[in-house]
């Protein structure tokens, strides 16, 4: 009977289930395949959705919480330490940061308090997907219509887009190394996709027994 009780004990964070908890597997499958993309899911990044006027007191004062100023132009990506900030409009900005999510937004709403101003968690509205490797590009521009070249995007850039018309954002983070953003509702769609667009770059397969290949 004691076997059969729920554990009380378990907190939120023990009983979390990331948006491709079904899905790992198979990116990690394919990610020790030693082809030319790896794809890993960063579960349960710390997102805040930030609304502030640039330039604004309150803009100064979350820019010393995250020690860095903010992106002031679309598809800049400004941060230090653990943090780093996106720019979504002309006062919207979205945080993503690896510290602990608590301690972040009662900062964050400390400093920019006051009117016109909005600090909302929304960690558990998209998840992360890393896409990297020398094939990673090569397989993003199978399903995403913005030029990826790095005339247009390059290191340290995010911008809205679609993949596969599936709303997201797309963030380089390095040369061959890319974050999706996708809603999580969308997220296991995006991965099989990925997965399915990555097969042409993985290794050619042992040559069966007597085959004249």
């Amino acid at each position: 009977m004691a076997d059969s009780i729920l554990d009380t004990s378990a907190g939120p964070a023990d009983l979390r289930r990331s948006p491709l908890a079904a899905t790992a597997a198979a990116l990690a499958a394919q990610s020790g395949s030693g082809g030319g993309v790896r794809l890993a899911e960063r579960a349960f990044a710390t997102m805040v959705s930030l609304r502030v006027e640039p330039g604004s007191a309150a803009a100064d004062a979350v820019a010393e919480v995250l020690g860095a100023p903010l992106p002031a132009r679309v598809g800049e990506v400004t941060g230090a330490g653990e943090h780093r900030t996106l720019w979504l409009g002309p006062d919207e900005r979205l945080v993503v940061s690896d510290g602990a999510r608590e301690e972040l937004l009662a900062r964050l709403r400390a400093a920019a308090a006051g009117p016109g101003v909005a600090v909302v968690d929304v960690s558990a509205n998209r998840t992360v997907l890393e896409v990297e490797g020398p094939a990673a590009r090569s397989v993003l521009e199978k399903g995403c219509p913005a030029d990826l070249h790095p005339r247009a995007l390059g290191e340290g850039h995010a911008i809205t887009t679609t993949l596969a018309r599936v709303p997201l954002l797309l963030w380089q983070t390095g040369e061959s190394a890319y974050r999706l953003l996708p809603r999580s509702s969308y997220a296991e769609y995006v991965a099989a996709w990925l997965l399915d667009a990555a097969e042409e770059f993985a290794p050619p397969g042992p040559v069966p027994a007597g085959s004249d290949r």
